[in-house]
């Protein structure tokens, strides 16, 4: 029953007529628990409340479907915005961003160019942004675009995938890159990506051991408690200090352990999503958790 109903929010999560329902929609039917709000004020305002907690944060302004020039221009304005927000607020939070939101489909030197303006001003505040990694089909163009960017900026860093086969090769490439490693929340062909959650998580340890053994910086990010125990104990044998790695979890999952994570002197960020274009990722957290699913059903039942 679990992967069915895993593989059928993944195909409602590509559904462009859902997406554009669901803007109509607000947030609604339990998606505030998983989107911190639909403004930049209101995500500012949640990034407080996390930052007094003890927790870091990255804010990312969802967009997945943009479909002109113009959408991904003013998608880039909205980072840049947001990076003045941070800034303005003084608020503890870096930016995460999609490149497909930038025109990654429509014009490749169009993305490019909006990347650099997004890195220009996040360099003027001394601020950092990851380029979230998307589906596999999307994969080499960004880390091509990574590499040349990494040329001419040193606060930009991208996220590697375990459930692909290249994961290995691709961190042994990113040596000293500021990488996020996650297991992965797209549906992939097993002619690229292992099928078994149990081989997922073996490649996930690999590559967490492989960045950190590599002195790179390294962002675990993982609910999951064997993950979190086995780079606590990788860190420990290996005498790898507190500043090279930190733990990642997403907003509104899991907010008790970020709490106690932070409270035991790891550094703790918090992934805080924002916007109206809030359904694709929403559909991918509800796909990755039947936990999630039953809180959705609760709420619109209580409502």
């Amino acid at each position: 029953m679990e992967p069915a109903m895993k593989n059928f929010f993944l195909f409602l999560s590509q559904n462009k007529a859902l997406n554009q329902a669901a803007k109509k929609w607000g947030l609604r039917f339990g998606a505030s628990r998983f989107v911190a709000g639909e403004t930049i004020k209101d995500a500012i305002t949640k990034v407080r409340e996390l930052n007094k907690q003890g927790l870091s944060c990255t804010l990312d302004h969802l967009g997945e479907f943009i479909f002109s020039r113009e959408e991904a221009i003013e998608s880039a304005d909205y980072c840049i915005k947001t990076l003045d927000a941070i800034h303005e607020a003084g608020v503890d939070s870096n930016l995460s961003l999609k490149m497909t939101s930038l025109g990654l489909d429509i014009d490749l030197e169009l993305c490019k160019s909006n990347m650099r303006r997004i890195l220009d001003t996040a360099k003027k505040y001394g601020n950092f942004v990851r380029i979230d990694m998307e589906d596999y089909s999307h994969c080499q163009v960004t880390l091509d675009i990574l590499r040349e960017l990494r040329e001419e900026y040193d606060n930009v860093g991208t996220v590697i995938q375990a459930y692909l086969y290249r994961a290995e090769q691709d961190i042994e490439d990113l040596k000293g890159v500021p990488l996020r490693l996650v297991k992965g929340a797209y549906k992939e062909s097993p002619e690229v990506a292992y099928p078994e959650k149990k081989d997922v998580d073996e490649n996930y340890k690999k590559i967490i051991k492989q960045h950190l053994l590599n002195k790179s910086y390294a962002a675990i990010a993982s609910h999951d408690d064997q993950i979190i125990a086995y780079t606590k104990q990788l860190v420990k044998e290996h005498n790898i200090p507190n500043t090279q790695f930190e733990f990642q979890m997403l907003y509104g999952i899991r907010t008790q352990s970020q709490v106690d994570l932070a409270r035991e002197g790891y550094k703790m960020r918090v992934y805080v999503p924002y916007g109206n274009d809030w359904y694709g990722y929403f559909m991918r957290r509800l796909a990755e958790r039947p936990a999630n699913v039953a809180f959705v059903v609760k709420g619109m039942v209580s409502k």
